[in-house]
């Protein structure tokens, strides 16, 4: 096992060991997800009715606080009507199988979710006249569920975790003859998730396009979807140049943290309880993985104290952002306070952080009893 860091008291950081800058991003990883692959993203999700780039703030006050140069937040809360990133995958995913099938017609897909992404899979169905049945386990909230209803599915709750989900909408596709739509993959299912992931690369075109040049990014761990494709991104278009990348995790759903720590994919067990209800999940995406192994400079887990305090903090800057959606973000503010925390990762008075704000608040209730205001509140705020 690698030494892990404990930082601010209450969080967790590990330096990548097998980390190799020097090398290239060869045909094995475009086979996974490519700059060419994103930009065709783009090209078809920027066709779609509502499309637009969401905004990337700066957050100049907590750049202070936290005594780095500048902090650039991609705020995903607006992204179409879902509130979250997950639009660019899940949605995306459903169009291009939809394309490669040349029909609509007698398909029924399926997928688990903790909220966002089967809320994507249903929303991208419906564009396209598709069934979805969605697969959510017992902790997911009632205000998730009903907002992934109603888009047209069917939800179906199971006992256990997000990964008990997996296996659940796995069995029913397996019977039933539906295809999955997952952000995870796993031995003999990769194509799809391929996919979701290259629709989340176009979150880094974008960031680009509006000027992102940070030394630093933030994003969110999960199965590892959406720090892949900000990976790949960074790692084709700038080879050892690109920009320090810190994957941030639950404590108490730390996967790719363990898997890191123990030099190969792994799994962690228990019922994964944290209010970054997005980022529950117990399993790496095996494609994920095989970029992030390589090519990811460290992993961090936090508490969800952590989380409920940067999105009280971000309320104060008059940003309504959900739980999952801070992580990274409070992943820097945990290690730009801890003096060995910030030598490992290189954090000085000149770095340039970006972090992804990957969802607004996707169930009012939860923000409301986190923050204490409603997020129209702190949204009305801004005008």
């Amino acid at each position: 096992m690698s030494d892990i860091l404990t930082v601010a008291g209450d969080s967790r950081l590990l330096a990548n060991p097998d980390l190799d800058r020097a090398r290239p991003y060869g045909p094995a990883e475009r086979a996974i997800l490519s700059l060419e692959g994103a930009r065709a993203a783009h090209a078809a999700i920027a066709a779609w009715e509502g499309y637009r780039p969401t905004p990337l703030l700066s957050l100049a006050a907590l750049a202070r606080e936290a005594g780095v140069g500048s902090i650039l937040y991609k705020h995903e809360a607006h992204r179409f009507v879902l509130k979250s990133f997950k639009a660019l995958g899940g949605a995306y995913a459903v169009e291009r199988l939809v394309a490669t099938r040349g029909s609509a017609e007698g398909l029924t897909v399926t997928c688990a979710t903790d909220g966002n992404h089967g809320r994507a899979v249903a929303w991208g169905a419906r564009r396209l006249g598709v069934r979805a049945v969605i697969y959510v386990h017992e902790t997911v909230s009632q205000g998730r569920a009903d907002a992934i209803a109603a888009y047209g599915a069917e939800v179906r709750r199971v006992p256990g975790n997000y990964d008990d989900a997996v296996r659940a909408s796995a069995e029913a596709a397996a019977a039933n003859g539906w295809t999955i739509v997952s952000d995870t993959s796993w031995p003999g299912y990769d194509l799809i998730p391929r996919d979701v992931m290259q629709g989340y690369a176009v979150l880094g075109i974008e960031a680009e396009a509006q000027g992102a040049r940070p030394t630093h990014i933030f994003v969110q761990g999960g199965v590892g979807g959406i720090a892949a494709a900000i990976l790949s991104w960074t790692w084709e278009s700038l080879g050892a140049d690109r920009p320090v990348l810190v994957v941030v995790e639950p404590d108490e759903a730390a996967c790719l943290l363990e898997s890191a720590a123990a030099r190969r994919w792994t799994t962690v067990g228990g019922d994964l309880d944290t209010i970054m209800a997005g980022l529950a999940c117990g399993e790496p995406s095996e494609l994920a993985w095989a970029l992030l192994s390589p090519g990811a400079d460290a992993f961090m887990a936090i508490p969800d104290g952590r989380a409920a305090d940067t999105m009280r903090r971000l309320a104060e800057e008059r940003i309504a952002a959900g739980e999952s959606g801070v992580a990274g973000l409070a992943g820097l503010v945990a290690a730009a306070s801890d003096p060995q925390a910030r030598a490992v990762l290189g954090l000085d008075a000149a770095s340039r952080i970006l972090c992804i704000g990957t969802e607004g608040a996707t169930d009012p209730t939860i923000y409301r009893e986190i923050v204490g205001r409603d997020a129209a509140e702190v949204e009305k705020e801004t005008a």
